[in-house]
This record gives structure tokens, C-alpha cells and sequence, in this order.
């Protein structure tokens, strides 16, 4: 059914959603986007599912948006592009929303909306090499679609260490950030997961569902119109000169005007 992600399911009723574009470093493009929708949809409405695990396949957990996609955002007009961009806004909600526990399993980089991925997880643990950054400002855009989940997780006083400086960041750091809750070696990746995940098959399916609820709801509001103003901001990006400049500079493999380094 799937094809740039898969979900298996085991007989403990804990589900392995992976994204599964390991030659493309598992980066998101609409297929994907719309792909991860369906299934956190049919992973909701599974009473057999307990757990879900969130991974990706190969070296990275995801590289953030697909290039070539962007490039071909660039050639559409405002409307079209902003309802394509709003399509991450759309499956992270999603994903946040699944009344199943969400442990993300980061075994290599994340890059801009992977960061957001894992942000949206209940208990994110990362392999001690990988890498993270939020990489937009480099291209001219701005973490605008998982930016609620992002400062959400991280909290400003946090994001605004690295929100809008592109810098990356090791395992460790993004521990001190609040972005993974343990930092292990890959090796022991599957071991740490696995003990966030027993917990929850000793828990009541619908009293954990609800629990999950109320904290999202005494936490920072994610509602429509922060999801709005998001793709809004977005969108007025795009049709920014710096926007142009980035993504063209990218793909003619040369600075952009403003870089220095």
C-alpha cells in the first residue's frame, strides 16, 4: 500500500512506522507527507496497536524536505505552493494528535522537518553520533510548519539557541535542548527503546489515550490557527527574494548572496 514508508506490526500490538527512503536520506516529499497521514489515521483507529515506533531506514532518520521538491514548489504559483508546504503542517499535526504513545528512534541525522518529527514524538532517544540542525534559514525559508512542535518540545528560551542560526548539533546537546530524552550508543539503540516501550503495555489503551490528550492540552496550544499562522509565514517566504536566491544558489551549487562563510 505504502510506498516511502512501511508499518509493521508486531503480536505485542507495537507498530514500526518507518520512513523508507533511505537512498534519499528518507527526505519528505508530498507522496510521503500524504502516505504519513493515512497511516497515523489507520494506526488511531487500530484497537491492536498499543505503541508505535517512529524510525527511519539506512544511515538517516530524515534530511528534512525532499530538494527536488522544493525546486519544483519554486515553479508552481503562490496557491498551489502554499497548499503543497501546508501538507507538512498537515501530517505533523497527525502524528501529534495519535492517541497512541509515539517513541521516536533516531538512528542517524535529522535535519529541519525531521527535527520536527521527532519533536512531535512522546519520548524521542537518538543514537550518540547522529546530527541535528534547523537548516531553513541556510535556503532562504523558515521553520514555520514545525515550529509549534519544535518550541513546543524545546521551549523558547531552547529553540532560540537554534531556531534561526542553521547551526547543527550533536546527541548530546540535543538532550540539553529537550529535543531527545536520551542519547545512547547506536548499539544500544533498540534496548532504550524497548524500555520506553514496555511500560505502556502494562497501561490501560484508553486511560493512556486520554492522559495523552490532557497533556497536550495543559501544554502550549497547537491549534488551527497557530498551524494557520505557520503556513501563512511560510508561504510569504516563499515568495521572498531571499527564498529564490537560497534554493537557486543550492541547486547552482554556489554561495548565496548573503553568505559569508
Amino acid at each position: 500500500m505504502f510506498e516511502t514508508i512501511s508499518v509493521v506490526t508486531d503480536a505485542r500490538g507495537v507498530a514500526t512506522l518507518t520512513l523508507d527512503r533511505a537512498e534519499k536520506h528518507n527526505a519528505m516529499n508530498a507522496q510521503m507527507l500524504d502516505e504519513l497521514v493515512v497511516a497515523a489515521g489507520q494506526l488511531a483507529a487500530d484497537d491492536a496497536v498499543r505503541v508505535v515506533i517512529l524510525t527511519g531506514a539506512g544511515k538517516s532518520f530524515c534530511a528534512g524536505g525532499d530538494l527536488a521538491w522544493m525546486q519544483a514548489q519554486m515553479k508552481m504559483d503562490a496557491a498551489t505552493r502554499k497548499a503543497e508546504s501546508a501538507k507538512l503542517a498537515i501530517m505533523l499535526r497527525a502524528l501529534n494528535e495519535l492517541p497512541k504513545p509515539l517513541i521516536g528512534r533516531v538512528q542517524g541525522n535529522a535535519f529541519g522537518g525531521g527535527v520536527g518529527m521527532a519533536s512531535v514524538c512522546d519520548v524521542t532517544i537518538g543514537a550518540d553520533h547522529v546530527k541535528m540542525g534547523l537548516t531553513e534559514v541556510k535556503l532562504g525559508l523558515i521553520p514555520a510548519n514545525i515550529g509549534p512542535y519544535v518550541i513546543a518540545r524545546m521551549g523558547e528560551a531552547m529553540a532560540r539557541r537554534v531556531f534561526f542560526s542553521a547551526r547543527l548539533f550533536g546527541a548530546q546537546e540535543a538532550v540539553t535542548l529537550g529535543l531527545l530524552a536520551r542519547a545512547v550508543p547506536a548499539e544500544d539503540l533498540d534496548a532504550a527503546v524497548e524500555a520506553e516501550v514496555v511500560p505502556f503495555l502494562n497501561c490501560a489503551p484508553k486511560a493512556v489515550a486520554a492522559s495523552k490528550a490532557l497533556a497536550r492540552r495543559f501544554g502550549p496550544v497547537i491549534d488551527q490557527a497557530a498551524i494557520d499562522h505557520a503556513v501563512n509565514a511560510l508561504a510569504e517566504t516563499w515568495e521572498g527574494d531571499e527564498a529564490k536566491e537560497g534554493i537557486g544558489a543550492f541547486f547552482d551549487k554556489r554561495k548565496p548572496a548573503w553568505s559569508q562563510g
